[in-house]
């Protein structure tokens, strides 16, 4: 479907990829199904983000509280992950600058090189900048990013009570980007479930009952009309 330049140029998107292991038992199927389905879909709409002309995009796909999953269930993920979200995704063709948001310490060596490899190759890239949360909380970044300060600040190179809201925001993952301006969350679910805490602050959510891996570019296209509809006022009148 065409759309006008203004639909979705220059918006930032959070995506919280949920209901891959519901889809799947609905389906008699695996989890792991589920997530290859998801996987899928993930590629189809990062490029679609690409498409309309979206500045950021940030896709949830896997929580620091994920590990809790079975181990079978986590390994496949991990191996979608490299396949799918990086292998598959053909990044060097493409003005797309890739960052990973989350701890990458506790990921396999060979992915944490790919991953750094990734960023590297297209730091210097000026499209869509496409942000991917492994092994991320929002939790845990809003206090590594307080220790970040509070080291400094013992260090004496910033006072306390110098620490603002921008300091803090420069300490996230997501520095120097735009914050959301609206999250969406499939599967019928209404929580962020611990996703970008800080940068949610006057993000508007909007919910869909889809399920992740049957999430199509009219899903995408419905959840931007919403937005689009919504009047955000960020505390004023």
């Amino acid at each position: 479907m065409a759309h006008p330049k203004e639909f979705a140029e220059g918006l930032s998107i959070g995506i919280i990829m949920d209901g891959n292991g519901r889809w799947a038992k609905n389906r008699g199927l695996p989890r792991t199904a589920g997530h290859k389905k998801g996987a899928a879909v993930f590629k189809d709409i990062a490029n679609y983000c690409d498409e309309l002309g979206v500045a950021s995009v940030y896709f949830y796909a896997f929580s620091t509280e994920n590990w809790k999953r079975p181990m079978e269930e986590v390994g496949a993920i991990m191996k979608l992950f490299a396949q799918y979200l990086i292998e598959g995704f053909d990044y060097k063709n493409r003005n797309i600058r890739i960052k990973f948001l989350g701890d990458r310490t506790a990921l396999d060596p060979k992915l944490q090189k790919m991953m750094n490899e990734l960023e590297g190759d297209s730091a210097c890239k000026t499209g869509m900048t496409l942000n991917i949360a492994i092994n991320y909380g929002g939790r845990p970044e809003i206090v590594r990013a307080a220790q970040q300060l509070a080291a400094k600040a013992a260090a004496g190179e910033i006072r306390p009570e110098d620490i603002n809201e921008q300091m803090m925001s420069d300490a996230m993952y997501t520095a120097g980007q735009k914050d959301p301006d609206f999250i969406l969350r499939p599967s019928g679910e209404k929580r962020l479930s611990n996703f970008m805490l800080w940068q949610a602050a006057y993000s508007e959510l909007v919910e869909m009952d889809v399920l992740w891996p049957d999430f199509t570019r009219a899903d995408l296209d419905t959840a931007i009309e919403e937005f689009n509809h919504r009047s955000r006022r960020f505390g004023g009148i």
